[in-house]
């Protein structure tokens, strides 16, 4: 009986051992550059350590298993978990328990069309454009805000994300809309709507100051300046209107000329007066900003300075000066740059001496 007695101690103390060493030493064997665990919603504590122990997360699926019942845990958080380096049975369970699953971070930048982000989207592996797209352009997300959208243009709330590796069109969508929401609930509440137009016309002039200039001290400048046209029924004369309604048409070819200026759209500033029907980007905050409470300014004009801005001007005559000086410097950098040669202008427009000149 003694020697039996002492073979059952000597039996529980290596048990015991083992199991502490499933529980408290680190484990790792998978690969040395990781490996992927993607526990499926639902799962349950069995299936989820043979899962673990079969992809060599954990040393023991009984002791993993018992550990879950034992930390009470009902059910273990369903995702995608990646594992690089050893890990204790314990930390496997806290990872999967709380649901730290893996993510990437995607930055969608400010100014970004649904089709800018669509392409970036793929670019960078998350998902496929056409997946993308079809969800942006379906408006149920923001049918309390905009009975009438089109799609969720300009609701794409420009921000870093995180995002499973392989998130859908709706997920990736839905969190952005979701970003919106918070940030004009923030900035509606901060300011009045001197602007005086309802939400989507606010986003949709937004998305043109935000397309119009990358200079953030700029775009309330620019904003008074669509306002004051506006308001007195000029057309706005945007080039980007007519890129996204060519965008929208699949006719873009990545530059924009004279010959497209006349491209039949109502999105087309250049042919109708007023805001296109709804927003041509994603704006960011300082664009919202802009739009919702633009300062009083006579400019009635603008076209770029070659140093990333803008000249304004209150006058036709004085827009012009401005355009002739643009172009001086323009062709003073090229000199600099490439004195024997002389290449067109990139993105010029020509346009007739009886409409205000708009260079991009």
């Amino acid at each position: 009986m003694l020697r039996t007695f002492a073979i059952l101690v000597v039996v529980a103390a290596l048990i015991a051992g083992w199991v502490a060493a499933s529980v408290y030493l680190p484990y790792q064997n998978f690969p040395s550059q990781g490996v992927f665990v993607d526990v499926p919603h639902g799962a349950s504590r069995r299936a989820v350590a043979r899962l673990l122990a079969n992809q060599g997360v954990v040393r023991s699926r009984w002791v993993f298993e018992a550990l879950c019942r034992w930390r009470s845990r009902s059910t273990l958080e369903a995702g995608e978990y990646f594992f690089d380096h050893p890990m204790t049975s314990l930390q496997v369970f806290e990872t999967v328990a709380n649901g730290r699953v893996y993510v990437r971070e995607l930055v969608i930048p400010e100014g970004f069309s649904m089709f800018d982000i669509a392409d970036l989207v793929q670019r960078e592996d998350f998902a496929s454009r056409d997946s993308f797209l079809a969800a942006a352009r379906d408006p149920a997300l923001i049918r309390d805000l905009i009975p009438g959208a089109p799609s969720l243009e300009g609701f794409l709330f420009p921000a870093t994300y995180e995002f499973p590796r392989h998130p859908t069109g709706e997920q990736m969508v839905t969190a952005m809309v979701a970003h919106f929401r918070q940030q004009w609930a923030a900035i509606s509440a901060a300011q009045p709507n001197s602007s005086g137009l309802p939400l989507e016309q606010v986003v949709t002039l937004a998305s043109l100051v935000e397309r119009e200039t990358p200079k953030a001290e700029e775009r309330p400048v620019v904003a008074g300046v669509f306002i004051n046209r506006l308001r007195r029924r000029i057309p706005l004369q945007c080039d980007p209107t007519v890129v996204y309604a060519l965008e929208l048409a699949g006719s873009y070819g990545g530059s924009l000329d004279a010959a497209s200026l006349p491209f039949d759209s109502p999105y087309n500033t250049y042919r109708h007066t007023g805001l296109p029907p709804g927003p041509i980007a994603n704006p960011g905050s300082a664009s919202l900003k802009a739009a919702l409470n633009p300062p009083e300014t006579d400019y009635l004009y603008f076209v770029a300075n070659t140093e990333g801005g803008h000249f304004f001007g209150r006058t036709l005559a004085e827009h012009n000066r401005n355009v002739a000086l643009y172009r001086r410097r323009l062709a003073a950098q090229r000199s600099i740059a490439s004195p024997s040669t002389s290449p067109p202008e990139p993105n010029s427009i020509s346009i007739p001496s009886s409409m205000p000149l708009r260079l991009r």
